[in-house]
C-alpha cells in the first residue's frame, strides 16, 4: 500500500512504498508482517510484529558461490537490543556484547528451521540477521524472528522450499494455547518451539513436565494447524508486494558419470566392509582406504621415470576432490540401502537395539556427586556442585530477568572425537547440547523452598560417537542422586534417527554418529517413566509426517524405559546424605518487617552471628516474606545460628519469661535486653521486694538476670519485674528465725507496687544489704 507524510522541517513531501499484512494464526492472535520502510538495501527485509514485540528480521545472498566450501554457508544471528524494553545492559560497559545462551539458541531454532529446505549444491553465502527491536512484557520474541526470517527469504528470492513459520505451544489447564504469553508460560506443563511448512513440520524443541507421547503429538498438531496459516498469510505477502525476481545460481554438483563410475568401483567393496564385525577405528580406517584405492583407480597413473603418480584430473576432466566427494556420497546410498533393505546398521545392531552400556557413581572422591555414563563409544563425565544463592547466575534480558538456581554446562573437548584443535569456549553446538540436557532434568528437581541450593552440572565428553547431550542427562541425573538432591525420579535420554527413500522408512534407536550423517532425521527424546520431560528434532528431508514422529516417539519411549532400568540398578534413590564436603543449607522464613532487625546497622548484627556461629547467613525479602538461608559446616552451627535469628525475630509476651542481660544502669531501674534489640526497663521497685536504695547493690552492666515480662505499653515501651523469680518475703523470713508473723507485718509496711517509699524498715531483710542478698543480686 501507498503511504505518505509530511516532513516538518522542510515541508517536502515524502512518499515510501510500504507493505502490510496481518494474519490471524490463532484465535484473537494476529501476526503483522511490514516491508517496505526498514532496510531497503537488504535482498529481503520485513519487520514482524505481536503485541508490542517487533522484529527485524534481513535476509542478504551473496551473488557467487564461497570458494572452497562443499556446504551450505548459512548464518543466523538473533540479537535482543536493550533499548528494545527501554532498559540499559547491566555491568561496566554499557552496551551490547557477545550473545546471550537465549540469543545463541534463539539463533540455531532458525538457523535448524531453514538449512534443509535449501537445495543441494547451494553454495552461495545466506546472512540472517534479526533484531528484535521493540519488546513487551507478553510476546517472547524468538519464533516471531523465526516467521520474519522466512518472509524476508522470500522477498529475496532464496531458492528455498519454503515459506515456513515458527510458534510456541503451551498447555494451561488442559488447553493448548499457541503462542502463550510470558505470564501464561510460567503456569503451562509445556514449552514447545514448532516449525513447520504447510505440509509438514520441520524441527522441534521445547521441554515438558512428564508429557505422554500422546499429549505431545496432539500438541504438535496443534501447532502445525498454526503454522499452516503463517505460511498461507506470507504468500499472501508477497503477492501483495509484488514481483519478486528469483535468486539466479548455478547448483554446485557431482556429475552423474562420476557417481555411477565410483559405484562400480567403490559399492561391492563398501558393503562387504559394512557387513564385517564393526569396531569403530578398524571401520573407518577401512572406509579411508577403500576411498584411496578408488582414487587410485581413476587418477593413477606413473611418471617420466615408471613411478606411480595421480593425475591431476581423469580424462573426462574429474578432480581428486570431485572423486572423494563422490566416494562419501555413495558410500552414504550403500549404507542406507543396507538399513533399508536388511535393517542391518552399519555396526550390527537392529533397529531397536541399544549399545551396551556401564556406569558407576560417586566415581570422584572430592566433589558433591558423580556419574560416568557410558554408551558403545559415547561417554559422558557428570559432577554436581552444591552452592548457595549467592552463586545463582543472574539473568540479565530484555524479556526475563532473575537468578538461575540450576545450570548444565556441556564439555565437549577435542579428544573426545581424537581430533587436535585449538580448546575454545563453548560454541553454538555446546550451548544448544547442554541447554537440551538441563531442559531434560530441570522437570525432576525438588522446588527452591525444600532444596535452597544452587546446582551445576558439569557434564564432560570423554568419548563421542552418537548423542553426546543425551548420555549427559544420563550421568547428570546419576550424579544429582549421587550428590543427594532429592530428585523425584530417574530422567534418561536417547537419539532416534531415520533413513527415508520414498516409501521405505526405517527409524533407529541411539544412533551412531555416522548414522546422524548420513540419516534423514535427529530426534532426541529424554524423560521418566512418566513421560516427557525435553526434546529435540531436526530433519535433513522436507519434512514428517505424523505417522514417522508417532512411531519415533512410541520407539524412543521404549528405548528409555530399557535405560531407566539400568540406570535404577545403579543407584535407585537419591543418597539420604548429601557430600560431607557440601554445605549444609538450612532456611526459615520470617516477617520480613524484621529483615532490618536481622541485619542491623551496617550488616553488624547479621555479621555478629555469622562470627559467633561460624555459619553464612543470606536474607532476601521473596513474596512479602523474609528468607533466611544459613549455609553451616554442621547441624549444630546451624542450629544455634537459628535460634539467634528467632531470639530477634520474636514477639515479646506479657506473662513470658527471659534470661536478659544488663545494657545499662539508671537511678530509677535497669535497661535489660530480652532479645538481640529488645530492650525493656526493670523499675527499681519490680528489683526485690521491699525498698531498694540503690541499684548496683544488685546489679551491674553485662549481668545476666532472669526477668519477666508483666507489661507492653501502648507505645511499645516493655515492663519487666524480677521479682517473680525470689521467695515472698513471708517465706525468707520463716526460714531465717521462724517469725513469720513480723515478717508479714514487716512485709505490708512495704508499697504493693509503682516505686519505693524511702521510710521502710530494714527488718526482715527487704532491701540494701540484708540476709540472703549480695551484690549483683545474686543469691549465696
Amino acid at each position: 500500500m501507498l503511504m505518505g507524510r509530511r516532513c516538518p522541517e522542510n515541508g517536502m513531501e515524502m512518499m515510501m512504498q510500504a507493505t502490510f499484512h496481518e494474519i490471524e494464526f490463532a484465535p484473537g492472535k494476529t501476526l503483522r508482517l511490514e516491508t517496505g520502510r526498514l532496510a531497503k538495501q537488504a535482498n529481503g527485509a520485513v519487520v514482524v510484529r505481536q503485541g508490542d514485540t517487533m522484529v527485524l528480521c534481513t535476509a542478504v545472498l551473496a551473488s557467487e558461490p564461497r570458494p572452497g566450501v562443499d556446504f551450505f554457508p548459512l548464518t543466523v544471528e538473533y540479537r535482543e537490543k536493550f533499548a528494545a524494553g527501554g532498559k540499559i545492559p547491566g555491568g561496566f560497559i554499557k552496551r551490547e556484547g557477545r550473545p546471550s545462551d537465549k540469543e545463541i539458541l534463539s539463533s540455531r531454532l532458525i538457523d535448524r528451521a531453514i538449512r534443509p529446505l535449501f537445495p543441494e549444491g547451494f553454495l552461495h553465502e545466506v546472512q540472517i540477521i534479526c533484531y528484535v527491536i521493540s519488546a513487551d512484557d507478553r510476546y517472547d520474541a524468538d519464533v516471531l524472528a523465526g516467521t520474519g526470517a522466512s518472509a524476508a527469504l522470500l522477498l529475496a528470492g532464496a531458492p528455498f522450499d519454503g515459506p515456513i513459520a515458527e510458534v510456541r505451544v503451551g498447555r494451561i489447564d488442559g488447553q493448548f494455547v499457541v503462542n502463550p504469553t510470558l505470564k501464561e508460560l510460567e503456569q503451562s506443563d509445556m514449552n514447545l518451539v514448532v516449525a513447520g511448512k504447510e505440509d509438514a513440520i520441520v524441527m522441534v524443541e521445547g521441554e515438558l513436565k512428564e508429557v505422554s507421547e500422546a499429549d505431545v503429538l496432539e500438541a504438535l498438531e496443534v501447532a502445525h494447524e498454526a503454522i499452516r496459516k503463517l505460511c498461507q498469510g506470507q504468500r499472501a505477502f508477497v503477492e501483495a508486494y509484488g514481483h519478486v525476481e528469483p535468486f539466479a545460481y548455478t547448483p554446485v554438483v557431482l556429475p552423474e558419470a562420476l557417481l555411477e563410475r565410483v559405484r562400480e568401483l567403490a559399492a561391492p567393496r563398501l558393503e562387504a566392509h559394512l557387513r564385517a564385525p564393526y569396531e569403530k577405528q578398524e571401520f573407518y580406517e577401512g572406509l579411508e582406504r577403500i576411498g584411496e584405492e578408488t582414487l587410485t583407480a581413476l587418477l593413477g597413473t606413473v611418471d617420466a621415470e615408471g613411478q606411480p603418480v595421480l593425475a591431476e584430473a581423469t580424462p573426462e576432466g574429474w578432480t581428486a576432490d570431485q572423486i572423494r566427494k563422490a566416494v562419501v556420497q555413495v558410500t552414504r546410498e550403500v549404507m542406507r540401502q543396507l538399513i533399508l533393505r536388511e535393517g542391518r546398521r552399519i555396526d550390527g545392531r537392529g533397529l531397536e537395539e541399544i549399545r551396551p552400556i556401564w556406569m558407576e557413581v560417586g566415581y570422584l572422591p572430592r566433589v558433591h556427586g558423580s556419574a560416568i555414563f557410558t554408551r558403545g563409544e559415547t561417554q559422558v563425565l557428570a559432577s554436581v556442585t552444591l552452592g548457595t544463592s549467592k552463586d545463582v547466575q543472574l539473568i540479565d534480558q530484555i524479556f526475563v530477568t532473575g537468578d538461575k538456581r540450576f545450570f548444565l554446562h556441556y564439555e565437549f573437548p577435542p579428544f573426545c572425537t581424537g581430533e587436535v584443535r585449538p580448546l575454545r569456549g563453548p560454541g553454538r553446538r555446546e550451548v544448544g547440547h547442554g541447554y537440551l540436557a538441563e531442559r531434560a532434568l530441570a522437570a525432576v528437581l525438588p522446588d527452591e523452598a525444600s532444596f535452597p541450593y544452587t546446582i551445576r552440572i558439569s557434564a564432560d565428553v570423554l568419548e563421542s560417537n552418537g548423542s553426546s547431550s543425551m548420555a549427559s542427562v544420563c550421568a547428570g541425573s546419576l550424579a544429582l542422586m549421587d550428590a543427594g538432591v532429592p530428585v523425584k525420579k530417574h530422567v534418561a535420554g536417547v537419539a532416534m534417527g531415520l533413513i527415508k527413500e520414498g516409501d521405505q522408512v526405517a527409524v533407529l534407536t541411539d544412533i551412531l554418529g555416522t548414522e546422524d550423517h548420513l540419516g534423514d532425521m535427529d530426534f532426541k527424546v529424554a524423560g521418566t517413566r512418566d513421560g516427557i520431560t525435553a526434546c529435540q528434532m531436526d530433519i535433513k528431508i522436507s519434512g514428517l509426517t505424523r505417522e514417522i514422529l508417532q512411531q519415533a516417539l512410541e520407539q524412543a519411549r521404549r528405548g528409555r524405559l530399557y535405560i531407566l532400568d539400568l540406570m535404577e540398578q545403579t543407584i535407585e534413590a537419591p543418597r539420604p546424605d548429601l557430600s560431607p564436603y557440601a554445605p549444609r543449607l538450612t532456611q526459615i522464613t520470617i516477617d520480613a518487617g524484621f529483615i532490618g532487625a536481622v541485619i542491623g546497622p551496617g550488616g553488624r548484627v547479621v555479621q555478629g552471628i555469622q562470627r559467633e556461629t561460624n555459619t553464612t547467613i543470606e536474607i532476601e525479602e521473596r513474596d512479602g516474606v523474609g528468607v533466611v538461608t544459613i549455609a553451616a559446616t554442621n547441624q549444630e552451627n546451624a542450629q544455634r545460628a537459628i535460634e539467634r535469628i528467632k531470639q530477634i525475630v520474636a514477639v515479646p509476651e506479657v506473662g513470658a519469661e527471659y534470661e536478659g542481660i544488663v545494657r545499662s544502669i539508671q537511678s530509677f531501674g535497669a535497661i535489660v535486653e530480652i532479645m538481640p534489640g529488645k530492650e525493656g526497663l526493670l523499675h527499681i521497685s519490680e528489683l526485690d521486694y521491699g525498698y531498694v536504695k540503690d541499684v548496683h547493690d544488685y546489679l551491674k552492666v553485662g549481668d545476666k538476670v532472669r526477668v519477666k515480662l508483666i507489661e507492653i505499653r501502648d507505645d511499645g515501651k516493655l515492663r519487666l519485674s524480677r521479682k517473680a523469680f525470689l521467695p515472698p518475703p513471708e517465706a525468707t523470713a520463716e526460714a531465717k528465725n521462724g517469725e513469720p508473723e513480723k515478717t508479714a507485718a514487716a512485709a505490708r509496711k512495704e508499697p504493693a507496687s509503682g516505686g519505693a517509699t524511702r521510710g521502710g524498715g530494714r527488718s526482715g531483710g527487704v532491701h540494701g544489704r540484708g540476709p540472703g542478698r549480695g551484690r549483683g543480686g545474686h543469691r549465696r
